[in-house]
């Protein structure tokens, strides 16, 4: 009994360790890749490459996620309200939850998915197969050629796919509302309007603006420190999506609990 409970004690010591690693591995990273953004922008068409990968090549997905979201949201809460509650405050409901919480959530676990995962393996291809040190041997930053356009690009990109998300999410919440439960233009759109708030729209922004962060640096950090072949590839990979959708409900839930107060 006594080796049993010292050998879980062990693991448990050797995984709390590799975590504690893991973090301060990332968090020297993190100084190092901020300390290379000023050069990333005389690097500028880099930038722009991966700012129409992320944004443009990411529409389609986004469209279709945006519409299905606002249209559940708009039949359930249709259908709830029935006949007890006025029309108009579906409009409300729907502006509100996609505007604050389900867009910017749903369009970052996508591009976490999407993006991160492209991200990460491409940058572990590149450290596997050693072009990484090939960039160091040319007296190339890896973290000014490679990195910092990634993150910038990123962070930048997921709030316009978010402003998007939400004009889509409300347009198929509309629509559904308006095929399947005749609510008026007027109607639902004056709901939309009498409860808006432009502090929802910059929370939500807030929100896209460090999920965006989280996908980028999750992905450059595992992906640069990749080793191991075609195994380790999958393994950061892995990590990446992970710790990026982990990140993005944590943060979510503590960004609203401090902003919308």
């Amino acid at each position: 009994m006594i080796l049993l409970i010292n050998k879980i004690a062990e693991g448990l010591g050797r995984a709390v360790r590799r975590f504690l690693n893991k973090v301060v591995g990332y968090v020297l990273f993190i100084w190092e890749l901020f300390k290379n953004i000023p050069g990333a922008f005389t690097n500028l068409h880099t930038t722009v490459e991966q700012m129409h990968h992320v944004g443009i090549t990411s529409i389609p997905v986004v469209f279709a996620a945006s519409l299905a979201t606002g249209a559940i949201m708009s039949w359930q809460l249709a259908y709830q309200f029935g006949d007890m509650i006025p029309m108009m405050f579906v409009g409300m409901a729907v502006g509100k939850s996609v505007m604050v919480e389900l867009c910017p959530i749903l369009t970052a676990m996508v591009l976490a998915g999407r993006i991160g995962a492209s991200m990460c393996s491409e940058l572990g291809t590149m450290a596997v197969t050693e072009q990484l040190d090939a960039y160091k041997v040319l007296g190339l930053n890896p973290y000014k050629y490679l990195l910092a356009p990634r993150l910038i690009a990123t962070v930048i990109m997921l709030p316009v796919l978010t402003i998007l998300s939400i004009f889509i999410g409300i347009v198929g919440g509309y629509e559904v509302a308006h095929l399947y439960k005749e609510v008026s233009w007027s109607v639902f759109f004056y709901g939309v309007r009498m409860f808006y708030q432009n502090w929802d729209l910059v929370v939500g922004l807030i929100k896209a603006t460090l999920y965006g962060f989280f996908i980028s640096s999750y992905a450059c950090f595992f992906g640069f420190f990749t080793h191991s072949g075609a195994e380790g590839v999958g393994k950061s990979t892995k990590a990446t999506v992970v710790a990026g959708m982990t990140s993005i409900l944590i943060g979510g839930f503590t960004l609203s609990k401090l902003l919308l107060v």
